[in-house]
């Protein structure tokens, strides 16, 4: 009994403390619970700049909590932004590595390093470097993720470079490198206090995302806000609106919607005794 009780605490202030950290659109430098794995399914809409119908993009992802420093992903890609129909367009690997954790009562700050290699079967059309699909490339950089009482701030700085095979005669028109930067802030709406980790919690976010094109010297700002409701600790539903604030490249869409649900196996990888 005292067992249950004492992990019926620690699941408590683990959802307490890292609930208003699951950002949309980013990572924070936080991992997933240990030993566990994640299978998640996010769904992205836009309305193309060079066509008049909806266009969607399918991202099935698995994520494996290693141990509470380490965090693998496995995610592929279907959509019908660069054909008529739905299809298979890539491939992406990324890792986590969470290499500081400063701890404190309600409060914590966090860093992580992340690299991430992505293969597209797509050609270059637009000037923004993606990786989300779009382009083949690989991309590393750090977090950092500060957590204060109900609000949680992040931050990302990124290094991408585009590996896509190019015909000579345009390997010029588009870019190779970029930075990339965000700025996250999530706040836990409810519940106000927790007396179980059944109850359901509603997050808010506000991100802030940005890209420097290093060989041409172009970018864009967009802004993202985002709706979040977590069930039972291990369910989460997530819808962002992401729209541009500024720009001066050749980008797919200027905005777009973003819908997914993912949900957590707890020790789903923890050895079972004999």
């Amino acid at each position: 009994m005292k067992q249950l009780i004492t992990m019926a605490g620690l699941l408590l202030l683990a959802a307490a403390g890292y609930a208003q950290e699951l950002y949309v659109y980013t990572e924070p430098a936080s991992n997933m619970p240990a030993k566990s794995i994640s299978a998640k399914w996010n769904t992205k809409l836009l309305k193309a700049l060079h066509s008049d119908r909806v266009e969607q993009r399918h991202t099935p992802e698995i994520m494996f909590g290693l141990n509470k420093n380490w965090m693998v992903h496995v995610a592929g890609t279907f959509s019908d932004m660069y054909s008529s129909n739905v299809r298979w367009e890539s491939v992406r690997l990324y890792a986590k590595y969470r290499f500081l954790s400063i701890d404190d009562v309600h409060q914590h700050f966090r860093m992580a390093a992340f690299g991430e290699a992505t293969h597209s079967v797509n050609p270059a059309y637009y000037e923004e470097v993606s990786l989300d699909g779009d382009q083949s490339g690989v991309m590393g950089g750090i977090i950092l993720t500060q957590l204060w009482q109900k609000l949680a701030v992040s931050s990302t700085l990124g290094f991408a470079q585009v590996t896509t095979k190019r015909p000579k005669y345009i390997e010029d028109l588009y870019p190779w490198q970029a930075f990339n930067y965000s700025l996250s802030a999530g706040y836990l709406v409810l519940p106000r206090e927790y007396t179980s980790y059944g109850q359901t919690n509603l997050n808010v976010y506000v991100e802030l995302l940005g890209q420097q094109t290093l060989d041409r010297k172009q970018y864009y700002v967009d802004l993202a806000p985002a709706v979040q409701l977590i069930f039972n600790s291990n369910a989460k539903l997530n819808i962002g609106h992401r729209f541009q604030l500024g720009s001066d490249m050749h980008r797919m869409a200027e905005k777009s919607w973003q819908v997914s649900f993912e949900y957590v196996f707890l020790n789903a990888l923890k050895k079972k005794r004999s």
